[in-house]
């Protein structure tokens, strides 16, 4: 590749970083940071690191971005700045060197990654996902990491394709798991003979997958049930026209692009056409009967998003080819309005935050600045309660991601976490904690001291008017930190 298209790609990263925005800590960013701030000090999180540190196991991510503060030298807000803007870059990269194998002509490779960029936060169907999230997580390298290694499966270079497949296994194997059987499945649909010999799959067989199921505890059930998106018959109807639709495009670019690239476009598309229905009829299997329950969680629906990526790849390039073409102003008409409405949707997900949270800028809303206190002035082993709704108020920015202390179980992050490992007694105790701060709305001095006899806390995050008998050395227009005497 020249490098014109590497200077271009970069720029394409910096645009989207004006449209999407970033905001580190929030969502996800509360079970994946505290994982790594804590290697890099272990004295971090006391209590309660079980509803982080399991996911922490899995992975090598927490690891990968330890190493890279300790080895740069770089504050730990600008490497995972650094590091998300690199995962859009090679995201992006990615997505051009498919444009190159799809499409030969300049207007379709540029359509097409240009509508990727434009379309990073799109959300995927019902399964609580973006194409690319606002923040870093370990999906925002497995992404890059599947494209590139299935176009080296589609050029016959299998061990680049182990190799990128390895990476992305140890960096979320869920994610991975979705990339890797896609590749596998387009190595055999291009190998495939012409008439292939039928075979079937007996029930018994798939069951086989599955020899032992986990059975489900009250307490899990609890919290698994809040997850409706892990549910396919709770999807919303505009949730399954997410799934159909890219499956009727992607047949529809099949059939068009029959005489243009069959061995490319057609059988991509086609690929990906059996691909998202072969993991639609899993995710009615795993989610729809009772005694499958703790199968849920590995919500077999997130597939869709490689199939996204490279419907908008697809897409972008048929609109480049047979519509924008080299017509400036039906460029300027497509993306200016598309970049427009992408821009107001995030700032709507996230209304009390700066668009672009830039590291070593000062925070911009009350509860990131009580956090921020918080993590300069208060005890490393100090263990607070807040409202276990909290994230509802603060633009799902996490608690122990941005004040690096300890809490008590919430009711919107942690019950996520709760669901993917259903042994107990990890859903026991969210359970019990998350009882024990119902009605924290009407909670007196009282109440916090029975928090601190059970549990152990010292302090206490209000958002509301200060509560008698307490002493708060911080305060903001929404907030008081206190003190348990």
């Amino acid at each position: 590749m020249s490098r014109k298209p590497y200077l271009r790609l970069l720029a394409l990263t910096f645009a989207a970083l004006l449209v999407h925005g970033y905001h580190p800590g929030v969502e996800d960013g509360e079970i994946y940071l505290p994982g790594i701030k804590k290697i890099l000090n272990p004295a971090l999180y006391p209590f309660g690191s079980e509803f982080f540190l399991n996911h922490a196991r899995l992975t090598l991510f927490d690891e990968l971005i330890a190493a890279s503060v300790r080895i740069s030298h770089l504050s730990f807000d600008v490497t995972v700045f650094l590091w998300y803007l690199v995962s859009i870059f090679l995201t992006l990269l990615a997505c051009w060197e498919w444009c190159e194998d799809l499409f030969s002509e300049a207007e379709g490779r540029w359509a097409g990654v240009g509508l990727v960029a434009a379309l990073l936060t799109l959300p995927v169907a019902g399964t609580a996902l973006y194409i690319f999230d606002q923040y870093l997580t370990p999906r925002s390298l497995v992404l890059f990491a599947l494209l590139f290694g299935l176009r080296n499966a589609w050029h016959g270079r299998y061990g680049r394709f182990a190799a990128w497949s390895v990476f992305a296994g140890v960096i979320h194997p869920l994610m991975a798991l979705f990339g890797i059987s896609y590749g596998l499945f387009l190595l055999a649909l291009k190998h495939m003979p012409r008439e292939p010999k039928k075979e079937t799959v007996s029930p018994a067989a798939i069951m086989s997958l599955f020899p032992v199921v986990p059975v489900a505890s009250e307490a899990y059930r609890h919290a698994v049930h809040t997850r409706a998106y892990f549910f396919i018959l709770q999807w919303e109807w505009y949730e399954w026209i997410g799934i159909f639709a890219p499956l009727l495009l992607l047949w529809w670019f099949s059939r068009s692009s029959r005489e243009i690239r069959p061995t490319a476009v057609h059988l991509i598309s086609r690929s990906l056409v059996v691909y998202g229905l072969s993991y639609f009829v899993v995710t009615l299997w795993l989610t729809i009967p009772q005694r499958f329950e703790t199968l849920a969680r590995l919500q077999p629906m997130r597939s869709l998003q490689l199939l996204y990526t490279f419907l908008i790849v697809i897409g972008g390039g048929f609109l480049g080819i047979h519509v924008l073409k080299n017509h400036a102003w039906r460029w300027l008409l497509l993306f200016l309005p598309l970049i427009g409405g992408m821009w107001f949707a995030q700032r709507q997900l996230f209304p009390a935050s700066c668009h672009i949270e830039w590291p070593g800028i000062a925070p911009g809303n009350d509860w990131l600045r009580a956090f921020e206190w918080i993590r300069s002035n208060t005890p490393t082993d100090a263990v607070f309660a807040l409202n276990p709704n909290y994230m509802l108020s603060d633009d799902q920015h996490g608690f122990r991601a941005i004040a690096e202390r300890s809490r008590l179980a919430d009711a919107v992050k942690d019950s996520g976490a709760v669901t993917m490992f259903p042994e107990p007694p990890f859903a026991e105790h969210w359970l019990e904690q998350t009882t024990d701060q119902s009605g924290w709305a009407n909670f007196q001095a009282a109440d916090f001291n029975r928090l601190k006899t059970k549990y152990g806390i010292s302090w206490v995050l209000l958002d509301r008017p200060r509560v008698a008998g307490l002493s708060c050395p911080y305060e903001n227009a929404t907030l008081f930190v206190c003190r348990l005497d």
